[in-house]
């Protein structure tokens, strides 16, 4: 198979093996590379506009006015796609298996996890490797209070707040404020 039936099926939420994928190893060691670029320290570190030129390089698409602070990781940042005015803080950890979506004027706070990998249930096809990954997407307006970790397959509406440390296991709409482990809905937010 080859990478483009490879990325198709892995975009499909399709059960995979990426350990026979060369293709797949290649791109995630650019991946890594242009990462490892991108939160360089001291004299190597770059300055803003390589930063963002790194960036652009990195994922899919970024808005203007997109603020990701290093240390950032992401695995296959072609699918990662972050709207316009977006804050990211350092830590952020985005394993992009399968789409990921950042709406515009976004926040996160340090030590966010966004996750679309998946791994089988049944300890023999987990010990060989399988996988799937299911989309992410993050509304506009959203905020993501440090260590909050995104499941696979979840969407959280726009102008929603997760409190610190919360795991969002399934969707939450628009415009509510969602705690804990899993993620729950505490209450609507006003306007």
């Amino acid at each position: 198979m080859g990478m483009g039936e490879h990325l198709d099926r892995m975009r499909a939420g399709e059960w995979f093996l990426p350990k026979n994928e060369p293709e797949l190893r290649e791109a995630a060691e650019r991946r890594a590379a242009l990462c490892a670029l991108y939160n360089a320290e001291g004299k190597e570190a770059p300055g803003r506009a390589e930063r963002r030129r790194i960036l652009g390089e990195l994922l899919g698409s970024v808005g203007e006015g997109v603020n990701v602070r290093p240390p950032f990781r992401c695995d296959m940042g072609t699918y990662i796609s972050i709207g316009a005015h977006t804050f990211v803080n350092f830590g952020a950890v985005f394993i992009a298996s399968a789409p990921v979506t950042i709406g515009e004027h976004v926040q996160m706070g340090p030590y966010v996890q966004l996750l679309t990998s998946t791994h089988a249930l049944e300890a023999e096809r987990r010990r060989e490797g399988w996988e799937r990954a299911l989309p992410v997407t993050i509304g506009d307006n959203v905020w993501l209070g440090g260590g909050v970790i995104v499941c696979p397959g979840v969407t959280i509406g726009e102008n929603t707040v997760v409190g610190a440390g919360s795991v969002v296991t399934k969707d939450l709409p628009a415009g509510v404020l969602a705690l804990g482990s899993p993620a729950r809905v505490v209450r609507e937010l006003e306007d």
